[in-house]
Parts: structure tokens; C-alpha cells; sequence
């Protein structure tokens, strides 16, 4: 029997989710919002999450960001009445597996969720730890200490390329070749204006900056404590 974890604010939506899942043999449980969504979800091991967007105290997105930077990949269907293109796109970029857009008929949301469980199990996780600093190369996340770094993707593969090389002089070149694939060097600050919007991620109040700028040549990323 599979262990649901319905994140839902309404009640009467709540009650008609919980109600035909649990008909159709689904072990369905709910929290009423989102701080308790992201305890329960924490506390215990479940199979699937239908997590609704908007939530009192914490959002959806918010909660499932949260969970995939602690290294947590139980598969997620999001429910949202936002519905443009973008909307789902960053459902998705947050964690999410599926998006389904209200309103919506039960048949489609249980469907849904049969599907996400058919879905064959990740790989394990591979990591990348260096001193306090962690990345999750399977997820595409990072975190230094117990913050979360909130990253894009060319951030995380920059980051991922200094860490790879910590203590080593990189030069511009190389981050172009190497990180932006180019096959040649620009006039450009690109590779400047990435590294500094890296590095303000990287150094919270009271953190040793880990970037160094090497005048005239690159950078070199240090272990940080």
C-alpha cells in the first residue's frame, strides 16, 4: 500500500482527494499547511506527495526546494490554478514531478500519481563534499553547511568546476572552454559577472569568502571551513 502525503489547505478539496485516494487502496494522509507539510514530510518516509502551491505559512514550491536541497527525491505532483507556461516551469525547476492544474477531475490526479510511483527508483545520489561546502551532483544542488545555496545551472556547474580543481589557479580560459564550451575567449565579463553572483551565494554573514581573485590571471576556490 502505498504512503501519500497530501499538503492541502482546503477542506473540502482535501477531503475529496483524501477520500478517492484512500478508495482506490492509497495509505493518504494530510497537513493543513505548510510548515506542518515540511515537518511531516521530514519526519517520516513517504512514497508519493500531491503538495498544493499556495499554502498558509509556506509555499509549495518553498517546501519542495527545501526537501530536494536535503537530498529528499520522493517523487512530487504539484496542484496550482496557475497555469501558464511559466508557472509550471518553475513548479518543476522547485522539486516538482508532475504538475496538475486546477480545477481537476479525481480520476486524473489519482492517474497521475499511479504514474510517478511506475517511475523506476534514482540512482544514488553522488556528492561532492568539500570542507563545509556539499553538492549534490545527482540533483543539481548545494548547500554550505546546513544553508542551502540557492543556485542556477550554470552556477552550480561553475561551482562544481572550482571545487573539482580547489587550491588551483583558473584562468578565464578555462572557465570558457571548459564551463561555457566555447572555442575561444570572448571580450567579455562574462565569466566575471558569473563568479561574483557565485560568490555572493556562497558567503553568508560572518562566512570566509571561498573564491579568490587572482589579478590578471583567474581564481582559486578554498575549502572552507
Amino acid at each position: 500500500m502505498a504512503k501519500l502525503l497530501l499538503i492541502e489547505d482546503d477542506d473540502v478539496a482535501a477531503d475529496a482527494i483524501l477520500g478517492d485516494l484512500r478508495e482506490r487502496g492509497f495509505a493518504a494522509e494530510r497537513a493543513a499547511t505548510g510548515p506542518l507539510g515540511l515537518d511531516r514530510a521530514r519526519a517520516e518516509r513517504w512514497d508519493v506527495l500531491v503538495v498544493d502551491r499556495m499554502l498558509p505559512g509556506r509555499g509549495g514550491l518553498s517546501i519542495l526546494h527545501a526537501l530536494r536541497c536535503e537530498g529528499d527525491r520522493v517523487p512530487a505532483l504539484v496542484l496550482s490554478a496557475l497555469d501558464s507556461v511559466d508557472d509550471r516551469v518553475d513548479g518543476l525547476r522547485a522539486g516538482g514531478d508532475d504538475y496538475l492544474v486546477k480545477p481537476f477531475s479525481l480520476v486524473e490526479l489519482a492517474a497521475r500519481v499511479e504514474a510517478l510511483l511506475r517511475r523506476p527508483a534514482e540512482l544514488p545520489q553522488t556528492w561532492l563534499r568539500l570542507g563545509s561546502l556539499e553538492l549534490n551532483l545527482g540533483g543539481g544542488t548545494a548547500r554550505r553547511g546546513q544553508r542551502p545555496l540557492d543556485l542556477l545551472p550554470r552556477e552550480f556547474k561553475l561551482l562544481e568546476y572550482l571545487a573539482r580543481r580547489h587550491g588551483q589557479v583558473i584562468t578565464r580560459a578555462m572557465l570558457f572552454e571548459d564551463v561555457w564550451r566555447y572555442g575561444f575567449v570572448p571580450k567579455s565579463n562574462l565569466v566575471d559577472v558569473h563568479v561574483g553572483r557565485l560568490r555572493r551565494k556562497l558567503d553568508g554573514p560572518g562566512e570566509a569568502p571561498i573564491i579568490e581573485n587572482v589579478r590578471g590571471v583567474g581564481f582559486i576556490l578554498h575549502a572552507p571551513r
